[in-house]
């Protein structure tokens, strides 16, 4: 099950401003926004539907993050598409939320606290298939973020030593009424926060439409935090250790689960994660993505493959590997599932200060 490898060359962007950015991919963000137009349209919602969605998503950045809101329409005029268009892009998770899309999930999360030294983090990014070439990472001064195209953020570091894995849930609380979109969250948490409390307030203080996870690591600590419009969860580690897959663990908030074992190996994934937690807790990143090497004749597909029997919408696969070193505000990325890491697949990115 080994392929993929290098496959998709990490392309790093470092663009001067939000213009200069849209004009350098323009190609690439029109190919991700089309891209997303053919899953929405796999799940009933029409051009229409995603145009006023856009729009709202946009108006909800402009009123928590205008700063991220003006970055949005910047993207927009340099690759020549509409700012509803970016709008739609950042907001993929609240239109799919609204749409009540459910599935598989995305991702897989660990993160180890040891005695003797920093953060020892993984995660895999699960999306489907038709969506690779999306893939890029962006570098704005005092922080790198492993994104797609159009999107400000996802996964990422910063130069005062913080960094965020992604997942996403799914709630019962998730609405059309859509609210600040959670790649906004991630990235304005990379901007802004310093600190676990600092990430945290933060992400209290957005209106929500959809649910995520956010698992924000600095300064020898770890935190998930669970987004959703019927509020946040607050989950931190138990002796040292931190895992998340797509459901919620909050007790107020897991009453109000959508993520069924039904249609997603979520439990099974959470349980392959503690069951392998020396393996994770290694200080090698290699040997740490390796144990995340599990597939479904495994009993959990931590490391997702597409079956070609299924239809686009349907398929999912680990697209991507990210570790994060935060002390030294490094980002290393594989390009493909833990079954095809080598100690030489990694690309790294480091956050430089402002």
């Amino acid at each position: 099950m080994g392929r993929r490898a290098g496959e998709h060359a990490m392309k790093l962007v470092t663009p001067e401003n939000p213009k200069a950015l849209g004009a350098e991919c323009a190609a690439k963000i029109r190919a991700t926004f089309e891209g997303y137009l053919g899953l929405f349209a796999a799940h009933g919602v029409g051009a229409g539907q995603v145009r006023e969605w856009g729009d709202a998503a946009l108006e909800a950045t402009r009123s928590w993050a205008p700063s991220l809101a003006a970055e949005i329409t910047g993207v927009a005029e340099g690759s020549g598409l509409e700012p509803w268009q970016l709008g739609a892009l950042n907001g993929r998770t609240e239109i799919l939320a609204a749409a009540a899309v459910t599935g598989e999930g995305e991702c897989s999360t660990s993160v180890v606290l040891p005695a003797d030294g920093p953060p020892r983090t993984v995660q895999t990014w699960d999306w489907h298939d038709t969506l690779r070439g999306g893939m890029t990472v962006v570098a704005w001064p005092g922080l790198c973020t492993f994104t797609e195209f159009g999107l400000v953020g996802k996964i990422g570091v910063n130069s005062a030593g913080l960094g965020v894995h992604f997942n996403v849930l799914r709630h019962q609380s998730d609405s059309p009424d859509i609210g600040v979109p959670v790649h906004v969250v991630a990235r304005r948490i990379l901007d802004e926060a310093r600190t676990v409390e600092e990430a945290t307030e933060l992400a209290s203080s957005a209106r929500m439409s959809a649910s995520s996870v956010v698992t924000v690591v600095a300064g020898g600590r770890a935190r998930c935090l669970e987004l959703s419009p019927a509020g946040i969860g607050v989950i931190d580690p138990v002796d040292g250790f931190l895992v998340h897959t797509n459901h919620f663990l909050d007790p107020a908030l897991s009453p109000g689960e959508r993520t069924t074992v039904a249609v997603s190996t979520t439990l099974a994934r959470a349980g392959w994660l503690r069951s392998h937690a020396d393996a994770l807790a290694v200080s090698d990143r290699t040997a740490r993505a390796r144990a995340l090497c599990a597939h479904t004749e495994d009993g959990a597909a931590v490391c997702a493959h597409p079956d070609p029997g299924l239809p686009p919408h349907e398929r999912w696969e680990s697209l991507a590997t990210v570790s994060l070193d935060v002390t030294a505000a490094r980002m290393h990325v594989h390009t493909g599932g833990p079954c095809t890491v080598t100690a030489d697949s990694w690309h790294t990115f480091t956050a430089i200060p402002r």
